[in-house]
């Protein structure tokens, strides 16, 4: 089974399920896909965390979130004017982390050869794919940017001049080539699978790729600042790269365990959002939704003073039901307004100036509403991503959520056919804050995929696109999930997937320009007008969507007793797609 954010990648994803392939084989042929099939989503230039949890093992992560280059120091930026790092331009790229993952996660959990898992990108890029509506309407959002100023964009994006109308075939030739280069020079090299497949790693970190990103980084780029500055990255910080593997977090909750990366991640904010909930919850109501979005709104205020890649805070101690019930004890009847972080082990919580600012009524304002991502003229994104999960017949699963290098975040680099991601837009320029931007560090991530387990058993992989909601949308599917029991002798993953969703943006956000709406909170009109009017009487800023406009999630589910496996897909945008036999 497989469930990803586009049908083509899961039509990929069956292929090779139906080829023979196993969970990952079919995981990193499908990402490489997303990189043709969503570029406003996400590219090669980007990051990915990883969860994966092979047959009779542990829950592992993967993770190919990059770090900030070397030069990356914060007295750079500051030196330059600035007090954010912006949200698009080389200043913001970190070192693209994707690649080197899905081609470590190939190596040693894979069965196919390179070549096999990158036919069916090389024949998107080549041939085209269809392009979906967004692809578009991002595109001519950037239209001035791209004619005047990152014109190796309008290349790509602009072919004759305006943006793919949608179901026109959008084409990326310069991609093909890239990945046909790659696979060549690995090929060249000789060997066995595994030995190729580090031919291509060392090609992606020091060869022509490598070349060609690190000279592009130094160009002067027009940014969200409003001023063109060059990049920091270098051939060195790709070299020096590789993407890890780590024990994730877990915390169990009703007989569930659920596994996600770690503070350099959103992660944990979902296991403190369980943790916080009360003993009883009357799924759906005007209190259930009252109380996960004031719990949210404290999760999240740790986050901010807590997680990052330096973070020291104790995972225990946040998670410990001494710490929860004290923080439980500040929702209250009506909704809060204000950024209030814990002090676990009797910590004082450290703050940026600028959380503080936005916290505090600053004028800065992310839009309200959720979709895809929200671009300005000058670049400026809310951003976005993709996701896929698979699960095979011999019961490996993987969460995947990949990320950043949008087309609308870097200007494409000659040759090469993708952007640079912009992932360093998520460090503080403070210092001496758990997520301060340096040399050598992670900035946290938003990306969160999600693995959920039963008696240690890996049952269910799932995840969404969008930012700081996807631990907001993640959690009111898996509650969705995990309350309404089985439906048809399985998990009900679709209707979980459907039920009228929601989020807050009443904490400071982690892409630019970094705004809060203080007490804000986005529903699906399904909602229900008497559960809008409770939360209205509660004091929450409530702003009615689209019928079908909150979270865009994925899902795949294995029953350890039959080995019957299900998925999922969201219909919210009529792009994502479930398959499997």
């Amino acid at each position: 089974m497989v469930s990803s954010t586009h049908w083509l990648a899961s039509a990929t994803a069956m292929a090779v399920l139906e080829d023979g392939g196993n969970a990952y084989d079919a995981a990193v042929a499908a990402a490489f896909v997303l990189h043709v099939a969503e570029p406003h989503l996400n590219g090669p230039g980007g990051e990915v965390p990883i969860l994966l949890a092979p047959a009779g093992q542990p829950p592992r992560v993967l993770c190919g979130q990059g770090p900030a280059p070397a030069g990356a120091a914060i007295e750079h930026y500051t030196s330059l004017g600035l007090d954010l790092v912006p949200g698009t331009g080389p200043l913001a790229a970190a070192v693209p982390g994707a690649v080197d993952a899905w081609l470590l996660l190939l190596r040693d959990h894979g069965t196919k050869s390179l070549r096999e898992v990158l036919r069916y990108a090389i024949g998107y890029a080549e041939h085209g794919v269809p392009a979906v509506e967004r692809i578009g309407a991002t595109i001519d959002t950037v239209r001035e940017l791209f004619e005047t100023e990152w014109t190796t964009s309008a290349e790509v994006y602009l072919p004759g001049g305006r943006a793919p109308a949608p179901g026109e075939l959008l084409k990326n030739p310069a991609l093909a080539r890239t990945w046909q280069r790659l696979l060549t020079e690995a090929e060249a090299a000789g060997g066995d699978r595994e030995h190729q497949i580090e031919a291509a790693r060392r090609t992606w970190r020091e060869g022509f790729v490598a070349e060609a990103i690190a000279g592009f980084a130094a160009k002067s780029t027009m940014d969200t600042s409003g001023e063109r500055h060059a990049g920091t990255l270098t051939g060195d910080d790709l070299a020096a790269f590789s993407a890890t593997y780590e024990d994730p977090v877990t915390y169990d909750w009703h007989g569930w365990t659920i596994a996600k990366a770690g503070l350099w991640s959103q992660g944990p904010v979902f296991l403190q959002q369980l943790a916080l909930l009360p003993g009883e919850l009357d799924y759906a109501t005007p209190d259930y939704y009252h109380t996960l979005v004031e719990g949210t709104k404290l999760a999240m205020a740790d986050r901010e003073a807590w997680y990052g890649d330096s973070a020291d805070v104790s995972l225990e101690t946040l998670l410990s039901p001494a710490y929860n019930e004290s923080r439980r004890r500040l929702i209250g009847e009506y909704a809060s307004r204000e950024l209030r972080p814990g002090s676990p082990d009797g910590r004082e919580p450290r703050l940026s100036e600028h959380a503080r600012f936005v916290a505090a009524g600053g004028e800065i304002r992310t839009p309200a509403g959720a979709g895809e991502p929200t671009v300005a003229e000058n670049g400026a994104t809310r951003g976005d991503t993709c996701h896929v999960d698979v699960v095979d017949r011999w019961g490996n699963m993987v969460a995947a959520t990949p990320s950043g290098g949008w087309l609308q975040s870097n200007p494409v680099i000659p040759g090469l056919g993708f952007p640079l991601g912009t992932r360093l837009q998520m460090a503080w320029l403070d210092p001496g804050l758990p997520n301060s931007l340096a040399p050598g560090k992670r900035p946290r991530t938003t990306l969160s995929p999600s693995l959920a387990l039963r008696d240690g058993v890996p049952v269910l992989a799932f995840g969404t696109p969008g930012g700081d909601q996807q631990d907001q949308w993640n959690l009111h599917f898996f509650l969705a999930v995990a309350l309404r029991g089985k439906v048809r002798g399985g998990l009900d993953l679709q209707g979980a997937i459907d039920a009228p969703n929601w989020h807050t943006d009443s904490f400071p956000g982690s892409f630019y320009p970094r705004g809060m709406v203080p007490g804000g909170v986005t529903v699906e009109s399904r909602i229900g007008d008497d559960v809008i009017g409770a939360l209205r009487g509660r004091g929450h800023d409530v702003t009615v969507g689209d019928a079908w406009s909150e979270g865009r999630l994925c899902a795949v589910a294995r029953d350890p007793e039959t080995g019957v496996l299900a998925a999922a897909a969201n219909p919210r945008g009529m792009q994502g797609y479930a398959a499997g036999r």
